[in-house]
């Protein structure tokens, strides 16, 4: 028997379109982009299946749009293969998928979850638009060969490190100066760069604005220790407390996301078949770059195995 993990993605997974034939198979389905509609004042589900992707794109839409939609792609998982998601025992999400997979967990319901990521979404953006910044992803060099990088560019204005994905990608986040920088050194260095299309520097402290907003987002929710245990992005183990889990959450704003260490931290507790649950596949080909045979199933709108 399969030892079972589900992986939610992050933002930069949306695409117009996505969701919408599962909410017209899956009434589950079709039941929560309803009720994201009445909580957030307006319809969700129109920009997810119709766009336009300029709209879709923005981190305030954006951040609530993969959240509902990869909920929805779980309520098809639960439809056509009830146990599979039974036999779940860990899961994960990359930064905004954590929200998704604490929901999944009963660490929080999906009306808190969703109303807590709009707010989140909302201060993420307004940090973003406070100073010009952004992320540009570094392949094929090494740990040290990005640090040398980001310590050099670091003379054009604030940088940090903002994902460690796997081996051979990790992600500089800054301001646009330093951002640049960094790209030329990467290519002179043999590595790639390709500048990501976001709002902003995530995760590094050009987000502190947002943490503060997010932590009085939180304070109300009700929060419980998760059914099954959730790897968090920042230190890649798993949290039970609820206090402690909030205050994760806020960390996870301003800290990098140590996702090869998450996947590791699955893959050395006896994982061996993962489950991607959401729009996009970005989580499957990161984790064929940390364990090349270790099974993925995508579940979306056209899941297939990987």
């Amino acid at each position: 028997m399969s030892r079972i993990a589900f992986l939610f993605p992050g933002q930069g997974a949306q695409h117009v379109g996505m969701g919408k034939s599962i909410a017209e198979r899956y009434p589950a389905a079709a039941r929560l982009y309803e009720q994201a509609g009445d909580i957030l004042g307006y319809d969700l589900a129109k920009l997810c299946f119709e766009g336009p992707a300029s709209e879709l794109d923005t981190t305030v839409v954006s951040q609530p749009a993969i959240f509902v939609t990869s909920l929805a792609c779980l309520e098809k998982l639960r439809a056509d293969a009830p146990d599979v998601s039974l036999a779940c025992e860990i899961a994960a999400g990359l930064s905004l998928g954590e929200y998704t997979a604490l929901v999944f967990s009963g660490a929080m319901s999906f009306e808190d979850g969703l109303r807590v990521v709009q707010q989140r979404g909302q201060a993420m953006q307004d940090a973003a638009d406070a100073t010009p910044s952004g992320m540009v992803s570094v392949l094929l060099l090494s740990p040290e060969q990005v640090a040398e990088i980001r310590d050099e560019a670091s003379a054009e204005g604030l940088l940090q490190i903002a994902n460690y994905l796997c081996p051979g990608n990790l992600v500089l986040s800054g301001v646009n100066a330093a951002c640049e920088k960094a790209a030329e050194l990467a290519q002179a260095r043999g590595g790639r760069a390709i500048p990501l299309a976001v709002a902003g520097a995530f995760h590094t402290d050009i987000m502190k604005p947002a943490d503060d907003r997010l932590a009085a987002a939180l304070a109300p929710v009700t929060m419980r220790a998760p059914e099954i245990p959730v790897v968090s992005n920042v230190d890649a183990r798993t949290h039970a407390e609820a206090d402690e889990l909030k205050r994760i959450l806020v960390q996870q704003v301003v800290s990098p996301v140590r996702w090869e260490d998450s996947i590791r931290h699955m893959l050395d507790s006896g994982i061996d078949e993962f489950y991607e649950i959401g729009p996009g596949r970005v989580l499957t080909g990161l984790l064929k770059r940390i364990s090349r045979k270790t099974p993925c199933t995508i579940i979306n709108d056209s899941a297939g195995g990987g």
